[in-house]
């Protein structure tokens, strides 16, 4: 991370140095205030590109500075600040006339406020700057930011690292500024010199924002209940309360405070919550944890104890002399008053939450609107309710309640800040609380608010797809046939064949020359491709493609050749793209910061597999590796999906024995995990379990009689294909995202590195109980072990109990394994153990940030990443002998150190 003290320009620590500041940051607004919205557009652009990149170790300074919140959540917050921020506004129109109707005469026109002070909060420092810097860049706003004592350092990071992407991209130099030694004087002085406050902290800050003399844009408390109706669904209701309530340790405002449930599923409710992870304070306890959330002043006044902001569940309880289990997601307080005099009805900021019981709809509704009243008016307020047979009750709850936000079905953190649940709800992290909450806006802040504007946002499932390339050919012979189409049907006159030279020395090559030459076709071959393709090979091979300007490119081979062919089909038909933009983690295909170039407007892509189980001839995935620091880069985006696939067995008949089984068991993990993945539908799941029952089927005789049994080659080449139809839609999942890495770091082929992990990945994910579930609307709660039981009566296995029928399919996935020669362990394939160990850290936070680990149904944690590498390496099946292990470990390590 970049120093955070501005260079040549000293500390801004005093009154006369934040003078000075204010000086400098009129004079470059001036100047920004005469920019086109081409120039603010590409600003807004570099600066959100570079703080998404910037977004994991800023998560980390951010909770090593302020002792509060979770990395993993904060990563995401960082994420979101940047993604979705600049996926809502970019096409927005912020300069000059933005809105004309000449049959009306009415033109509207954009002008900049000027300076903006932003207040900026201990729980959201890092995300929360983004958001007000990009916002302000958009605007053509000048912006200083007041950071929070405890987080200053995190916060100053955020505001230079977005500064100087901005600067880099043509913005004036002092157009952001910030106070390095936060004071309240200092803070008074931006909000009474600015031209508008954005203000976001506690109270007593808002109201000083409110009171400076300028217009301002606060945000009032949160206390958001959640009313549980008899008759929402139970399990959708209580994991996504959970979902939100440990999400970042409960810190953001709009999570749940208290639960409200209809006395008729009370008790059901409570056995969920309990089920996954929640503990229900007993006796003395309940006394306890109340004395720790509110702790006395030096006036005396009872106010938030700010020990426990941002803190476990277990750790507020130790606290509080309560003993829990260290994984206990959230501490609930079952109370019966909703006064302000309750300790639990107050805003906690932490996993916390208060449960009420209530008689019927009407007792529960006024249970809702008193908490409101005791500190929550106007923020957010929360339904779980049947939607189709309830909008009486929907109708009396809208109007009813005094919030600005009120969220049907969805989990109240992620569904406040906008665009996660449902996509007409603005995505921001400042929500305005209207008048309610003696606010000047009432929706989620990002546009002009004059009025107060009630917005009812119900949870809503995304539209989804179902993309495959426009032929698919298969079945023995095939390809001359599909080729014969470039000619009759295309009109192609100039073909570029991409293969590796195993293939073009053994005359895979001259069938498709052949073929070609047959119907006129000039053609020329790039032989070069090896195991795990560098980007410097594929721009070598953009470089040929672009002096012999093919209409077709054709790839022949595995994996590697066809990934290949797609980066330099990218580099043939668009030279000025950048690789690490291409590259860039999106959380959201459809909202990724960057866009993909328009492909097939040179030439169209055609996909020939040689092997069985990458599928890359009907997907949008790319596999590429930097050389120059070796890491793997998995690219996806449907632009790279090809014209046409030919899966013809004529060209799968001779691979290798290594081969069929790396290859085989990369085919099955694509289908377990398209099958698991947060995004499946109905459309990938027909595929996908077609694929595992082929690949059981016929694998063993593809592995150990090769061209011998066609048919087990062509039924295996068809399940490749099948499971690539599936995940190119459902996308993969954590497996993958370690594999990747573990190809990286140690050079173990991609199938074996999936098979050695893919037992300890289903495992993982069946947890009932997971410490955190999968981000994505259409997915409600855990139910990972229902899709696992699903493909494993799929290939005929069946047990007792779910739990029984998981443990016996991971041994016949084991048993599959082993008949095609795959070993036991990471170790079994001569990786030092020191070597590994020496590389874990880097190879978890790699995968943690891998583009397939977003589509995971249970979202992992770097620790437990940290540990399925760890039983994967040594072959470790028991909690308690990896416990032992990693104390060895550990001492390892510090002997090493």
């Amino acid at each position: 991370m970049a120093n955070t003290k501005k260079s040549n320009k000293g500390l801004v620590d005093s009154v006369e140095t934040l003078e000075a500041l204010l000086v400098k940051v009129r004079k470059a607004q001036e100047t920004f205030a005469k920019y086109t919205q081409e120039e603010v557009d590409k600003i807004f652009f570099e600066a959100s590109m570079a703080a998404n990149k910037a977004r994991i170790p800023l998560a980390k300074m951010a909770v090593e500075e302020t002792g509060m919140g979770i990395v993993e959540d904060k990563i995401i917050k960082n994420h979101y600040a940047s993604e979705y921020i600049y996926n809502a506004y970019k096409n927005t129109k912020t300069c000059g006339l933005i809105e004309e109707d000449k049959e009306y005469g009415i033109q509207k026109i954009a002008e900049p406020i000027g300076v903006v002070a932003a207040v900026i909060p201990t729980t959201n420092p890092t995300s929360t700057a983004i958001f007000k810097t990009l916002l302000a860049l958009k605007t053509r706003n000048a912006i200083i930011i007041s950071p929070h004592p405890r987080a200053k350092e995190s916060t100053i990071a955020a505001a230079k690292l977005v500064l100087e992407a901005a600067v880099k991209a043509g913005a004036p130099e002092d157009i952001i500024g910030w106070i390095d030694v936060p004071s309240l004087e200092l803070t008074n002085m931006i909000m009474q010199e600015a031209d508008i406050i954005l203000a976001t902290g506690g109270p007593g800050m808002v109201k000083s924002a409110y009171s400076s003399g300028k217009p301002a844009i606060g945000v009032g408390a949160g206390n958001t209940p959640a009313l549980i109706d008899e008759s929402a669904d139970i399990l959708l209701a209580v994991n996504s309360i959970i979902h939100s309530k440990t999400f970042d340790n409960g810190m953001i405002c709009a999570s749940e405070q208290s639960v409200i449930v209809d006395k008729k599923i009370y008790k059901e409710v409570k056995d969920e919550f309990a089920k996954r992870g929640c503990y229900f304070l007993k006796g003395d306890e309940i006394d306890k944890v109340r004395k720790t959330i509110l702790v006395p002043n030096k006036n005396g006044d009872k106010i938030l104890n700010n020990k426990i902001v941002g803190q476990s569940a277990y750790t507020i309880a130790k606290l509080a002399g309560v003993l829990v289990d260290k994984k206990t997601k959230i501490l609930i307080g079952e109370v019966e008053s909703v006064d302000i005099a309750e300790e639990f009805a107050h805003e906690k900021l932490s996993p916390v939450l208060a449960m009420y019981k209530a008689n019927d709809f009407a007792d529960a509704m006024a249970k809702s609107e008193h908490l409101i009243a005791d500190g929550g008016y106007g923020h957010t307020s929360s339904l779980y309710i049947n939607e189709g047979i309830s909008m009486d009750k929907i109708n009396e709850y809208t109007s009813r309640m005094k919030t600005c936000r009120i969220l049907i079905n969805t989990p109240s953190s992620h569904g406040g800040i906008g665009d996660l649940y449902n996509f007409k709800l603005a995505p921001s992290l400042t929500l305005g609380c209207g008048s309610y909450g003696g606010n000047s806006v009432s929706e989620n802040v990002g546009v002009k608010h004059l009025i107060n504007i009630k917005t009812v946002a119900a949870r809503r499932e995304n539209m989804l797809w179902y993309r495959v390339p426009e032929k698919v050919y298969f079945k023995k012979g095939s390809m001359p046939v599909a080729l014969d189409e470039l000619g009759t049907v295309y009109k192609k006159k100039k073909a570029f064949i991409v293969t590796d030279g195993f293939l073009y020395e053994n005359g895979y090559v001259k069938n498709i020359e052949r073929k070609l030459d047959e119907m006129g076709i000039t053609h020329t071959c790039f032989y070069q491709v090896l195991p795990d393709p560098t980007l410097a090979t594929a721009k070598e091979g953009a470089k040929l493609m672009r002096d012999f300007q093919p209409d077709v490119v054709i790839a022949l081979g595995g994996g590697s050749p066809i990934d290949a062919g797609k980066i330099m089909w990218v580099l043939y038909e668009h030279p000025e793209v950048d690789f690490m933009d291409m590259a860039m983690r999106f959380m959201d295909i459809r909202k990724r910061v960057y866009t993909f170039p328009k492909m097939g407007e040179k030439a169209m892509f055609v996909a020939i597999p040689t092997t069985s189980g990458t599928g890359s001839e009907v997907t949008p995935f790319a596999v590429i590796t930097d050389e120059k620091t070796g890491l793997k880069y998995p690219l996806a985006d449907y632009e790279l999906m090809p014209n046409m696939a030919i899966i013809d067995v004529d060209n799968t008949m001779s691979q290798p024995r290594g081969l069929t089984s790396a290859s085989g068991i990369d085919a099955l993990t694509h289908a377990l995990e398209a099958y698991a993945s947060i995004m499946a539908t109905s459309y990938t799941d027909g595929p996908a379990l077609t694929a595992m029952k082929l690949i059981f089927k016929y694998l063993p005789s593809a592995y150990e009689n090769g061209a011998a049994d066609m048919i087990a080659r062509e039924k295996m080449a068809e399940a490749s294909t099948l499971a690539g139809m599936a995940f190119a839609n459902a996308f993969l999942g954590l497996c993958h995202s370690m594999a990747h890495k573990l190809g990286a770091f140690h050079h173990l082929p991609h199938g074996v590195a999936n098979a050695l992990l893919i037992s300890e990945i289903i495992k993982f994910n069946a947890a009932e109980v997971p410490t955190k579930m999968g981000t994505f609307s259409q997915y409600q709660y855990p139910h990972a072990l229902e899709r696992y039981v699903e493909c494993a009566n799929n290939v005929g296995v069946f047990g007792k109990t779910d739990e029984e029928t998981l443990a016996l399919f991971i041994d016949k996935i084991e048993e599959l394994k082993a008949a095609v020669g795959i070993k036991k362990t990471i170790r079994d394939y001569g990786i030092d153990e020191d070597t590994f160990l020496s590389t874990l850290d880097e190879m978890v936070e790699d995968a943690f940030d891998d583009q397939c680990t977003g589509a995971n149904p249970r979202y992992p944690l770097m620790t437990e990443i940290r540990d399925i590498y760890l039983k994967a390496y040594y072959g470790i099946k028991e909690k308690a002998e990896l416990k032992e292990k990693k104390k060895d470990i550990d001492i390892k390590v510090i002997v090493r150190k």
